[in-house]
């Protein structure tokens, strides 16, 4: 039985000429089923958000394929890719950079429905916006009329989290959503997406330089290196039995900082 995501071989280069080419990612091959939770860790430049891109259709691969649900991606036209889209959406890194100033609450999180011709009803459009602000904690009434700015970090977050959400994909990229919030919203925002795991069946690709955030949320990390995967398993098994030197820099520094805190 083939796998829901399939990655296979995935390269990615960045310039033209042979002086100023940089491969960001090098033969990257990975799977997950429907309803998992994979971590993707890595220091800046590993690659992390790239693969993120490139299965949203942000970025497209030099090489290699993505079959989703047995579907190669690579194959679908430009039309088909547009239809597919409604089934794997993003939440960005940051709640201020991806949220419009000028757009109300309910407009940002239908936007995607509109975009992607999923609802022609503006009333049932304006239903499944609320659905989606209940789904995140946030009462229809007091926020579908607000602007970003009259929210804090973590209401915009989830504004993100609605907005990925409405189109009922089946992954959800999840792009660092949590480095822009202090630890006690970070711990919210990873609660509210571990719940609609469950109540969903939402897979998700978690992108973090944080491998603490992954310890009860992710069922399986995949560590990046300089573009290529130095150390792939159960979220356990890679924190507790760590097989390249990257990995266990992170959890050593990771062990010093819960030392610290105790």
């Amino acid at each position: 039985m083939k796998p829901f995501v399939e990655l296979k071989g995935i390269m990615k280069v960045y310039g033209h000429s042979k002086s100023n080419k940089i491969a960001v990612l090098k033969d990257v091959s990975f799977s997950f089923e429907q309803g998992e939770i994979i971590g993707l860790i890595g220091a800046s430049g590993a690659g992390k958000s790239t693969i993120g891109k490139i299965l949203v259709g942000l970025e497209q691969q030099t090489k290699g394929s993505i079959t989703v649900d047995g579907i190669n991606l690579h194959t679908l036209s430009k039309k088909a890719r547009r239809q597919f889209a409604k089934n794997i959406a993003m939440i960005f890194q940051d709640p201020y950079e991806s949220l419009s100033s000028r757009m109300k609450i309910s407009q940002l999180i239908e936007e995607p429905l509109i975009i992607q011709k999923i609802e022609p009803d503006a009333k049932q459009r304006e239903q499944l916006v609320r659905e989606a602000l209940q789904v995140v904690s946030l009462d229809p009434d007091k926020y579908m009329t607000r602007y970003p700015h009259e929210l804090s970090g973590g209401e915009r977050q989830r504004v993100g989290v609605a907005r990925a959400f409405i189109t009922k994909p089946k992954i959800i990229v999840a792009d660092e959503p949590t480095s822009m919030l202090d630890t006690s919203l970070r711990l919210e925002l990873i609660q509210l997406l571990k719940s609609m795991n469950e109540q969903f069946g939402i897979s998700y690709v978690f992108v973090t330089h944080d491998i603490a955030l992954t310890k009860n949320f992710c069922d399986r990390i995949i560590v990046l290196h300089e573009g290529e995967i130095v150390d792939e398993g159960p979220t356990e098994q890679v924190i507790n039995e760590p097989t390249h030197p990257f990995t266990r820099a992170l959890i050593d520094a990771l062990l010093i900082l819960e030392g610290a805190k105790n």
